[in-house]
């Protein structure tokens, strides 16, 4: 049990972006919220954030998944964490320090170092890293025991501190009472005037407190992310994880650096995703499908063995065994039956389309309610708006509409009707009737002639 404080104040001015740093997103979801839920998963039972450049805006985002503590001037990470005293004098166990800017950081880390900070009696737990090329981060001076005797920032340090390839991470593991003793005693003795974190572990130190550092395996999980390059980064860092999950349970992949998932997608078993897909928040797949190269599903629901090519679709739902495509555009607010087919340029948006029907090519449908079986031929279209008001257009089982139909919406279709090509329907057809609405053709045999002359 520990309370996790999540550091969001900052201002992020490298970002060069009117929105805050924190909300700038990796994989459909905010970088602070990568760092709260995987708070959350290692079993923070409180989550704290500390907010201060546009404060309305992040906590209207992250608004029923943490608290907050406001930071209303940057006076440094210990300025910051002070903001939160409340809720470290009110913790039992341990506080966890952590970036808001940091989403590769995983649950496991944050439990391993709180399991570590537990087992070695430390009071305060510096989470590190060794990295290759530790330039410009502060180096983890320890002492002949293995313990931290202080951390030397890289304007600061020696020679010999500067070869130090261990550096801090600026994530914490605290003993709350210690955090909040250690915080009342740090000034800021410096020539920016603030208030640093790391000055709390010389205090603990000089109280006779024990002070040690873990030291993470993967140091992509520090990564602080400062600018749109950095972003990119970690993007595609977080992709490649998200892709290996799903082909470890059993999705295939075809090219899956191409291939782009969001947080929260679920994909079940032996479904393909095609080269260039892109898979948004929301979208649930089931076992046995395939989703072609191109497609995108946003908040899509797909039911099993469902077969998509190239096509679109958002916050809609399509049924078992039905094809999707090529070149199909599913708009928002739709319900797609099971063995139906839409084909290629069909579109559809806000409509019901009941199980076995088809709308094989070149069609729009908006706005209506279609019933079993129903087949439409190619260039139909619901004329469902009329400049002012949108109108509903109701199918029944059974129908068969003809190529080149408008029906003229509010209309009702009855069961088992037929529209011969080329009509325009304004008025309701009863069940079973044929319906022809179009004037006779006439043949005007020497109108060239006299259209020369």
């Amino acid at each position: 049990m520990f309370t996790s404080i999540i550091l969001a104040a900052g201002m992020g001015t490298r970002m060069k972006s009117a929105m805050p740093k924190v909300l700038h997103r990796v994989c459909g979801k905010p970088l602070c919220k990568w760092v709260i839920d995987a708070s959350k998963t290692a079993g923070a039972d409180k989550t704290v954030t500390v907010i201060g450049h546009c404060a309305d805006l992040v906590k209207a985002e992250l608004s029923g998944e943490t608290e907050f503590a406001l930071q209303a001037e940057q006076k440094g990470t210990g300025h910051a964490v002070i903001q939160a005293m409340d809720h470290i004098k009110a913790a039992k166990g341990n506080i966890v320090i952590l970036n808001g800017d940091t989403p590769l950081i995983t649950a496991e880390m944050i439990q391993n170092a709180v399991e570590y900070h537990a087992s070695s009696g430390n009071r305060a737990t510096v989470i590190t890293a060794v990295l290759p090329d530790a330039a410009g981060y502060g180096r983890i001076v320890r002492g002949a025991d293995g313990g931290v005797l202080r951390i030397v920032e890289q304007k600061d340090a020696r020679d010999e501190e500067k070869k130090i390839r261990e550096v801090n991470s600026g994530m914490y593991v605290f003993d709350a009472q210690s955090l909040a003793y250690a915080l009342g005693e740090i000034k800021p003795n410096n020539a920016q005037g603030e208030y640093y974190l790391t000055d709390t572990l010389e205090i603990l130190l000089a109280a006779g407190k024990k002070v040690g550092a873990y030291t993470i395996e993967d140091n992509d999980e520090i990564r602080g992310i400062n600018d749109r390059l950095q972003l990119s980064e970690a993007e595609k860092i977080m992709q490649a994880r998200i892709n290996a999950y799903h082909m470890k349970n059993g999705v295939t992949m075809r090219i899956p650096e191409s291939i782009y998932i969001e947080a929260g997608v679920e994909i079940g078993n032996d479904t393909e995703i095609g080269s260039n897909v892109t898979l948004k928040n929301g979208t649930k797949i089931g076992s046995g499908c395939v989703v072609g190269q191109g497609s995108t599903l946003d908040n899509a629901v797909i039911k099993d063995n469902v077969n998509i090519l190239n096509s679109v679709i958002i916050n809609s739902t399509v049924g078992e065994h039905t094809t999707v495509g090529p070149f199909a555009y599913i708009r928002p607010d739709c319900t797609v039956g099971e063995h139906v087919k839409v084909g290629d340029f069909v579109e559809l948006k806000n409509s019901t389309i009941d199980d076995g029907t088809k709308i094989s090519h070149l069609t729009y449908i908006g706005d209506s309610d279609v019933g079993k079986n129903v087949n439409f031929g190619c260039g139909t279209v619901t004329v469902n708006y009329d400049g002012k008001k949108k109108y509903r257009t109701t199918i029944g089982d059974d129908s068969f509409i003809g190529c080149n139909t408008n029906l003229v919406s509010p209309v009702n279709v009855g069961k088992g009707a037929y529209i011969a090509a080329g009509s325009t329907i304004t008025d309701d057809i009863p069940e079973g009737t044929l319906s022809i609405a179009r004037a006779r053709q006439i043949n005007k045999a020497e109108w060239k002639k006299d259209r020369r002359k």
